[in-house]
């Protein structure tokens, strides 16, 4: 794979440079050739596949065994979602959690949990969706209304607190209380814990699992079981098929994405854009990693990579004339205006008419045509969005921090992610399509803004261009006359009250409709946040997020 110019090139000798924004420097792909040489052995593949299906068949036994205590299905659940098994028996888990979830007032021993118990049963239900009460840990506080001082030496049960406090919505103090809580002890004996717990532990303070991206958290957890001594080895043995099997998948899809990528040579005609090819393949498999999932994947991928054209053709190069030309032309939606745009976009335009009609050609194999009309008008959509951006910064503008945070909802990507990833979704209907360009989708707003807050932090050296150009950390400054720590301490707060905003329609938007576009909004907050955490910017610096991609699509597990 040629790799990315760091700055303007001279591939574009006749593009006046008169009025164009400071241009970032943006490292290469690191990753080459490391793809394109990859072959898909069917043998081993049918091999993995059959092994799968007989452990399968064993797991399925255990789940289903008659007689086992509430405590015993939860922790089973919890073990094959977090060995990244879950999803083979997607049914068997929802009967047994709404057998639980109906019936816990019927539970006497549910009385007597411990803290262990009680977090991990309120957890899995409100990660699957049923309405359950933080009143459960009342029973854990002194009569100062404090977490009792027994707690504090309850490894296992503060790790549970932990993950389940990220479940929260707004109005429950009492896992507000718990964040610090168990943040400040399991910080406190983290060192002299025994090392496969302490392992989890430090796992979890970096990441909780809730708002992990679900093949990395499986593979970390695939670690940490093995080292359990209490472990089950068919479930341990599943795990790591599965996800040498999941691996093969991805990459030979990485495969034909290179190929297909190296092709349009895109690289050396536009090297003020990123080439971040993989990293895109890191969105759209968190997005969608089931194994019959290649085609929204695909679809995904290839979307990223145009929207990061589309955006670096604003942000990094356009004149505001030629952002403005641009936009008119897209709307337009017709080659025949080709003619009248600068050469290199030229390029851009014909790349994205081409992307849409293979995915129209696709739509119409799927039966799914109708979501042709919301996929376009998602691009034109976004392209107005980023062209508003340009005509404030460029054009000398600031806007208000609100207006700025508005814009947002659409430079998130997501109506783009949403509606391309749709001919390779079965369940997907017209009403899902509906559903989510519903005004005010109030999930939605909360999962872009759950992205937009950590990536204004993260991103926010690199789009100020060394201080040349107004961030989102300068319109708040200015509007509110606070300084860049305060600012800084302010999206953190927004950030984690966006969460709190997505876990209350997480638990409460339970219609038919939107039960696939949820989880799909949900995973677009788990990887926004895996990106832009700690305020680093890992897809402008892919370094940032190397070893997950390594973990996840090139290191296989050894069995």
């Amino acid at each position: 794979m040629a790799p990315a110019a760091t700055c303007f090139d001279e591939s574009l000798p006749n593009l006046p440079k008169d009025g164009r924004p400071p241009i970032t420097s943006y490292t290469p792909s690191m990753w080459g050739d490391a793809f394109t040489s990859f072959s898909l052995d069917d043998k081993v593949q049918k091999k993995y596949a059959e092994a799968i299906q007989e452990l399968k068949q064993q797991a399925r036994s255990m789940l289903m065994t008659k007689g086992s205590t509430t405590i015993e299905k939860l922790i089973l659940i919890d073990t094959l979602e977090r060995l990244g098994v879950g999803y083979h028996f997607e049914q068997e888990i929802e009967d047994q959690l709404r057998e639980i979830f109906f019936f816990q007032s019927q539970d006497k021993d549910q009385d007597n949990y411990d803290l262990f118990a009680t977090a991990l049963q309120f957890r899995l239900l409100r990660q699957h969706r049923y309405s359950v009460s933080c009143d459960v840990f009342n029973k854990f506080k002194d009569d100062g209304g404090k977490f009792e001082e027994t707690l504090t030496g309850d490894a296992k049960g503060l790790l549970s607190l932990y993950e389940a406090s990220n479940v929260r919505v707004h109005g429950e103090d009492i896992l507000e209380d718990a964040v610090a809580f168990t943040t400040h002890h399991l910080n406190r004996m983290v060192q002299e814990l025994e090392p496969q717990l302490q392992c989890q532990v430090k796992r979890a303070l970096e990441q909780p699992v809730y708002r992990g991206v679900p093949r990395l958290e499986a593979r970390h957890y695939i670690s940490f079981y093995e080292r359990n001594q209490s472990k089950n080895e068919i479930l341990l043995k599943l795990a790591k098929l599965d996800f040498n099997y999941l691996q093969n998948i991805y990459k030979k899809e990485l495969h034909d994405l290179s190929r297909w990528w190296n092709e349009l040579d895109l690289v050396s005609k536009l090297p003020y854009a990123r080439d971040r090819l993989v990293e895109g393949f890191f969105w759209g498999t968190t997005f969608h990693f089931q194994p019959q999932h290649s085609y929204a994947r695909i679809a995904i991928t290839k979307s990223v990579a145009m929207l990061t054209i589309m955006d670096d053709t604003y942000d990094n190069y356009a004149t505001v004339e030629e952002a403005d030309l641009f936009t008119e032309i897209l709307e337009k939606w017709d080659i025949n205006e080709l003619d009248r745009l600068p050469d290199y976009m030229k390029i851009i335009y014909k790349f994205i008419l081409n992307l849409f009609e293979d995915y129209e050609v696709e739509a119409a194999k799927q039966g799914k045509l109708f979501a042709v009309p919301y996929a376009t008008e998602a691009v034109k959509e976004i392209a107005k969005a980023y062209n508003r951006h340009t005509q404030w910064f460029l054009g000398g503008q600031m806007p208000t921090y609100e207006e700025y945070i508005v814009n947002t909802v659409v430079t998130s990507c997501i109506y783009v992610f949403l509606t391309v990833g749709v001919p390779g979704l079965k369940s997907a209907s017209k009403e899902s399509i509906d559903w989510l360009m519903s005004e005010p989708n109030k999930a939605l707003i909360a999962s872009t803004r759950i992205c937009r807050h950590a990536n204004d932090i993260g991103s926010d050296e690199r789009e100020s261009r060394g201080g040349n150009i107004p961030t989102a950390v300068d319109c708040y400054m200015k509007q509110y006359g606070v300084s860049k720590e305060e600012t800084v301490d302010k999206f953190n707060e927004l950030f984690e009250n966006a969460w709190k905003d997505f876990n209350t329609e997480w638990s409460t938007e339970i219609s038919i409709v939107s039960k696939d576009m949820m989880e799909q909004l949900l995973n677009y907050a788990r990887v926004a946040e895996v990106n832009y955490k700690n305020g680093r910017d890992a897809y402008a610096d892919p370094q940032n997020l190397a070893g997950e991609i390594v973990a996840i699509f090139m290191d296989p597990i050894v069995i």
